[in-house]
C-alpha cells in the first residue's frame, strides 16, 4: 500500500470514484464526501468526527451527510454518517457497508472499496432522502485529503 496520499489513487481512480460520488447524490438531497490522509492521531472516530465539522457536512439542511474517512498508513477508514441518516439508517448498516469495503480493499482495491461504500450509502441516502427539485450540492464532491 502506498504511504503517500497523493499515491495512493490515481487521478483517473479519484476521478471514478468521484463521479461514483455524483451518481450516488444525484437521486438524494444526501451528501457524500471522502478524506483520505496519511495518518490518524488518536482515535479515527474522534478524527472523522473532526473532518465532519471542519468540512462543513454539520451544515447539511436535513444532516443527511456522510464522511468516509480513510488513513492509509494506519490502515484504518470510518463511515460517519450525520444525525439525520444515522437515525434512519438499521443499526448494522455503517458495519455492513464498512465489510463490503474492507473486502475490497484486503485486496489492495481502494478504488473499488470507496466506490462501493459510496454507492451503498447513496442508496440508503435515497431511500430516506430523496431527491427533490429544491435540493442543490450542498458540498464538494472532490476527494479531500489530509
Amino acid at each position: 500500500m502506498p504511504n503517500n496520499v497523493e499515491d495512493f489513487l490515481t487521478a483517473s481512480e479519484e476521478q471514478e470514484i468521484v463521479e461514483a460520488i455524483r451518481v450516488a447524490e444525484l437521486n438524494t438531497s444526501g451528501e457524500i464526501r471522502v478524506h483520505i490522509e496519511k495518518t490518524c492521531k488518536g482515535d479515527a472516530t474522534n478524527r472523522a468526527l473532526d473532518l465532519f465539522h471542519t468540512l462543513k457536512m454539520d451544515n447539511t439542511k436535513l444532516q443527511n451527510a456522510v464522511l468516509i474517512y480513510l488513513a492509509i498508513e494506519d490502515k484504518t477508514f470510518v463511515i460517519y454518517g450525520d444525525k439525520g441518516i444515522n437515525d434512519m439508517v438499521e443499526d448494522n448498516f455503517w458495519n455492513s457497508t464498512k465489510d463490503v469495503m474492507q473486502l475490497h480493499f484486503k485486496k489492495g482495491d481502494f478504488k473499488e472499496g470507496l466506490i462501493e461504500g459510496v454507492l451503498k450509502s447513496g442508496e440508503k441516502l435515497k431511500k430516506y432522502f430523496p431527491y427533490t427539485d429544491s435540493d442543490s450540492n450542498e458540498l464538494t464532491n472532490e476527494i479531500s485529503k489530509g
